[in-house]
């Protein structure tokens, strides 16, 4: 391609923001981010903001390149044989590549009642209201966070560090992709924090009042104030635009995250699933995932075949307040090994965890290229080869699944 090369981003959150950053280090390359907030959220501390130890924002002009226009605005649809995208304020922006970096939200999995009475808390919004709501609730007010998974965790340990009564409801399981080692660290923190733990059969919530959660085998909870924090979603963008999406809405790709309706548009972070075989969604799935697409639009532009996405995800991390934490160890193919670390030292590598992709944005704004990705190295974890090895082996049950169905 010849000439200058316009490419739109969609997004500006860890996925969208390395992406457009790494999409600077060609002169011939304009880069858009459309994004519908002026500053950067940090989601994971988001719960830090609910528990008011941080604000969960960094300015863009410390993680963006300066050469990114910054466009403050909502994208309503992908308009894919025009190659341009339409604005809530009105008007278009035009594009020769777009990247698709929309991320996620939350999810009330259709609980009678959760929409109306529970407070999620996906978002940086979401999560500044529920802040207003826990400092004007009265101290002996009962709180019931439902969702086992990591910011169900940290939601209720930050608010039991402030001395609320707190009960998680996990449904099935508490941390479902701990090992069972640091599941059991979890547990005994949270009980020294005070948190009332309900996991198993009959623990699923199955409806959401003003005053209380009823449970699957009967029990009424009450609680003056449920924050919802078990399941997530996407943005309606990308199916009412006619991309092919999976049955969630994220935007299918192949294993080089290009759609497989359009080789003009790239996805990645949350929102993309490459061959239906989504990564888990994380801030450490999402900066490869940035990196990976802007390095897909490059390839295209310089007339060259794009190379499948390999990277892995090495861990989970988890705080317990702000005095304890679990940094969970896995194999590259994302499944927790018996090995973690807890306690204070756990704390620490969450806040390093928590600190480090900040520093990784800002370092591919002032070196675009310079991104990569640790695990790679790294002799704690098994080479890139397993990572891809088990992933054809997914992609091939997957193919052959679906070839007996027809």
């Amino acid at each position: 391609m010849t000439g200058n090369t316009d490419v739109v981003v969609i997004g500006g959150g860890y996925a969208g923001v390395m992406a457009a950053n790494r999409l600077t280090q060609r002169d011939d390359v304009t880069v858009t981010l459309i994004n519908p907030r002026p500053a950067f959220v940090e989601r994971i501390r988001l719960h830090q903001l609910v528990g008011g130890s941080d604000d969960a924002v960094v300015e863009f002009k410390d993680v963006l390149a300066d050469r990114v226009r910054l466009v403050v605005d909502t994208v309503t649809r992908i308009d894919a044989p025009e190659r341009s995208v339409a604005l809530a304020t009105g008007g278009a922006i035009g594009y020769d590549y777009l990247v698709y970096a929309v991320g996620s939200g939350s999810a009330d999995q259709g609980v009678p009642g959760a929409a109306e009475f529970a407070y999620p808390t996906a978002s940086l919004e979401q999560a500044q209201r529920l802040r207003s709501v826990v400092d004007g609730a009265p101290a002996t007010a009962s709180m019931t966070v439902v969702g086992g998974g990591p910011l169900g965790i940290e939601i209720a340990s930050e608010l039991a560090e402030l001395g609320r009564t707190v009960t998680l409801v996990c449904g099935e399981q508490l941390g479902p992709y701990l090992h069972p080692r640091a599941r059991r660290s979890v547990a005994k923190e949270l009980s020294r924090l005070g948190v009332t733990v309900l996991e198993g059969p009959g623990s699923k919530v199955t409806t959401v009042t003003r005053d209380a959660v009823r449970l699957s085998d009967g029990r009424q909870l009450p609680s003056a104030v449920t924050i919802w924090a078990a399941g997530f979603g996407v943005p309606d963008l990308a199916g009412p635009s006619g991309l092919t999406t999976d049955a969630v809405g994220r935007l299918l790709t192949d294993e080089t995250l290009t759609s497989v309706d359009d080789e003009r548009i790239v996805a990645t972070g949350d929102a993309a699933t490459p061959s239906g075989l989504p990564l888990r969604m994380s801030c450490q799935a999402a900066l490869p995932l940035g990196s990976h697409a802007a390095d897909t639009v490059l390839s295209r532009i310089a007339g060259e075949q794009p190379e499948d996405f390999t990277k892995g995800i090495a861990a989970m991390c988890v705080s317990l307040g702000r005095r304890a934490g679990v940094f969970q160890l896995s194999h590259r193919n994302d499944i927790a090994t018996r090995f973690y670390i807890g306690g204070r030292t756990g704390a620490k590598l969450k806040e390093a965890a928590n600190t480090s992709p900040i520093q990784q944005l800002a370092g591919e704004a002032r070196k675009p290229g310079s991104h990569v990705w640790w695990v790679k190295e790294s002799k704690l974890f098994r080479g890139e080869g397993m990572s891809r090895k088990w992933r054809e082996q997914r992609l091939q049950a997957e193919r052959g699944k679906a070839l007996t169905t027809r």
